[in-house]
């Protein structure tokens, strides 16, 4: 017992490997990743410092159930191809989780080594595993069922359609995938920047479930060239919705339709999925202020503000209502963009936009705050200060407020039933809708929340589906 003890004391003193890094002034110009990953030596370094718990809290912290202890041990005795195998048995998009989950308040926060010293680095060594596989990997797959003759249809690609597809394949049944847009991959393409998540990184996860039998089909709007009732009539079994909550929230105040004023959604769009950030080489429009203004502070809004920093901007300032404690974004975005030098106005509310007679913006009218009692989120309330105004001079404005259902689906189908906000009602266990053989998990369900979230709900949606296909509602 002693030596266990001093094994685990041991273990405890290792220090945390921090994952190298662009340089700030050099990251800040161009779309490159920020971190460089580990090598093999670090990963396994770092993998020592896993205790081994008998009883993993880390694992009851993620919501795809993670084998974290059996992975890292596989990676501490350096069998990388066993790590990415163990790990493919319940998350199908590892090289994605590992740069955009929220480790810190998720498996990483309840690390037990994380309570006398800094957490296992979970999320670095789940995306040294996979990008090693990639890189070094033999392509190897994972064992499939035999064919069960069931069809499935995922509306959407992002985490949680893949997640469905990724499990659902793999149990025997035939799984298309429609796209709305050109590309597969959802948020992780349209919303995420090349500098936080790579494309090559989602393609590479999308190819990974085409070799394993996946049929993804791009320009597929269903709900307006299809509905889901001509899905069933074609031989789909089921259906899976995770068509995500991409409709653009605005603040609704005098001058927001003035020309350099934006929707988070349309500029991420443009400079992710439609690659602006490479003009000339690519043509897509976008506009290039020099004195930004980014309204609010969670990782879109953290994302839309780097972003106008690589674009050229001279000066990138986020402007939140509420204070530093309150602020949604990852704790490891908003350290990346201080770095960078976006500056944040904080406690500190746009009343009104200014403009020229060309009806350009030229400023923005704002209020201090100061923080009341809590309100319906938990958190204290923004109260203006009396007298407090003044304004911020700016040529460009990025609304990343928040985003809303997306209606184009929800609207074509009435026997679904929806919640006043317009999204999909669903059983939080299982992702059933009122509609039969329908199931729905992600944004379009919850609001917006994470990648992992959104995974969760498509891993239950997954298990859930593959019980009807095989007993029936």
């Amino acid at each position: 017992m002693a030596e266990q003890e001093a094994k685990k004391e041991k273990k405890e003193k290792i220090a945390r490997h921090p994952m190298p890094e662009q340089a700030p002034e050099v990251r800040k110009r161009n779309f490159k990743e920020v971190p460089l990953g580990y090598t093999p030596e670090t990963a396994m370094k770092e993998a020592e410092r896993c205790l081994q718990c008998k009883n993993p809290s880390c694992v009851q912290g993620c919501p795809v159930g993670v084998d974290i202890p059996g992975f890292i041990k596989l990676i501490k005795e350096g069998d990388f191809k066993a790590a990415i195998r163990n790990l493919w048995t319940k998350n199908s998009l590892p090289a994605v989780c590992g740069r955009v989950c929220p480790q810190e308040g998720q498996c990483e926060g309840l690390c037990i080594v994380g309570k006398k010293d800094k957490p296992v680095a979970i999320g670095n060594l789940e995306r040294f595993a996979a990008d090693h596989e990639r890189m070094h990997g033999t392509g190897e797959l994972p064992p499939k069922q035999k064919p069960t003759g069931k069809k499935v249809a995922v509306v959407g690609s992002g985490p949680s359609g893949l997640t469905v597809a990724g499990d659902l394949i793999v149990k025997g049944h035939d799984v298309t995938v429609m796209e709305a847009f050109h590309k597969p991959g959802g948020v992780l393409v349209y919303g995420i920047p090349e500098f936080r998540l790579p494309k090559e990184i989602v393609f590479s996860e999308v190819n990974f479930m085409g070799r394993l039998g996946v049929k993804v089909e791009c320009n597929a709007v269903v709900g307006r060239t299809v509905s889901l009732d001509e899905l069933f009539e074609q031989g789909y079994d089921a259906i899976y919705l995770g068509v995500g909550a991409g409709l653009p929230r605005f603040m609704n105040i005098p001058g927001e339709n003035l020309i350099g004023i934006l929707s988070a959604n349309e500029y991420l769009t443009r400079a992710n999925l439609m690659k602006a950030y490479l003009f000339p080489e690519v043509d897509t429009p976008i506009p290039k202020g020099k004195d930004v203004i980014v309204l609010g502070a969670g990782n879109v809004a953290m994302d839309s503000a780097r972003t106008a920093m690589r674009l050229g901007a001279d000066r990138v300032r986020i402007v939140y209502r509420r204070s530093r404690e309150e602020m949604p974004a990852r704790a490891a975005e908003i350290h990346h963009a201080e770095e960078e030098g976006i500056e944040f106005f904080l406690l500190t509310n746009p009343t009104r936009f200014l403009g020229n007679e060309q009806g350009r913006l030229t400023g923005m009218e704002c209020l201090k705050m100061e923080l009341g009692e809590p309100d319906d989120s938990g958190r204290r309330k923004p109260v203006p200060v009396k007298g407090s105004e003044f304004k911020m001079d700016c040529d460009l404005v990025v609304v990343a407020v928040g985003s809303g259902a997306n209606p184009l689906l929800t609207q074509s189908t009435p026997d679904m039933k929806l919640n006043r906000s317009g999204y999909i009602i669903a059983d939080p266990e299982t992702g059933k809708t009122t509609k039969k053989g329908v199931w729905a998990g992600g944004d379009i369900v919850t609001g917006a929340a994470t990648v992992i979230l959104a995974m969760g709900a498509g891993r239950k949606a997954a298990d859930s589906i593959h019980k009807y296909l095989t007993f029936g509602w």
